[in-house]
């Protein structure tokens, strides 16, 4: 186990360590619904449920120290266990690994409502002056520098409650206890290298 590796060290190596806000770093996925829903409120539930909406909350939050205008999350109920529902921001590694690579990937006056879905697939994507009240996909081959701008509104992604024991839909949903109704979207795809922009 790692928290046992220093005990393998001599009394002369050097051990040190990082400490973080728990948003940021901490957020296992261990419980089932059943037991999760049993966790008295205010505790962690460690759950699917709980774990993916961390992801959510973190990305917002990163976004939001970045200068973006999150809006605040609103609480729900799935599975039994109130939670936080952010705006589901969602970006793949090559956009942004660290915060300083996502402070050179938003610009001014960029806004997301907590209604909204935002998934950014592209290494050279750039967000500036944007406010999205919905779903907005963009993604980018790596060869394509893309800047996205202006106002994107439209019905979304909705999420839909249902109940873990409900055999009707696959484990890795029931567990979450939502699924997502692709209603409405924004979306953007380069498959081209070259220099774009897109303006709504």
């Amino acid at each position: 186990m790692m928290q046992d590796y220093p005990k393998t060290l001599p009394p002369s190596a050097r051990v040190g360590f990082t400490v973080m806000d728990t948003w940021l770093a901490y957020a296992p996925v261990k419980n089932n619904p059943e037991d999760a829903a049993k966790v008295p409120k205010g505790n962690p539930y460690h759950s699917a449920t709980s774990g993916e909406m961390a992801i959510y909350r973190a990305n917002s939050l990163i976004l939001r120290k970045a200068g973006v205008q999150i809006a605040d999350p609103v609480l729900d109920v799935f599975n039994g266990q109130e939670v936080e529902v952010w705006p589901r921001i969602t970006w793949k590694p090559k956009w942004a690994l660290t915060f300083s690579d996502v402070k050179k990937k938003v610009g001014d006056g960029c806004s997301i409502s907590q209604r909204s879905t935002v998934a950014v697939k592209g290494q050279n994507v750039f967000l500036d002056g944007l406010s999205v009240d919905g779903t907005l996909v963009v993604s980018a081959i790596d060869e394509a520098e893309v800047k996205v701008t202006g106002s994107v509104k439209n019905k979304g992604w909705i999420l839909k409650h249902i109940d873990y024991k409900d055999c009707s839909f696959p484990e890795e949903i029931r567990i979450r206890g939502f699924t997502i109704d692709k209603v409405d979207q924004l979306e953007l795809n380069y498959t081209e290298p070259g220099k774009f922009e897109f303006r709504s």
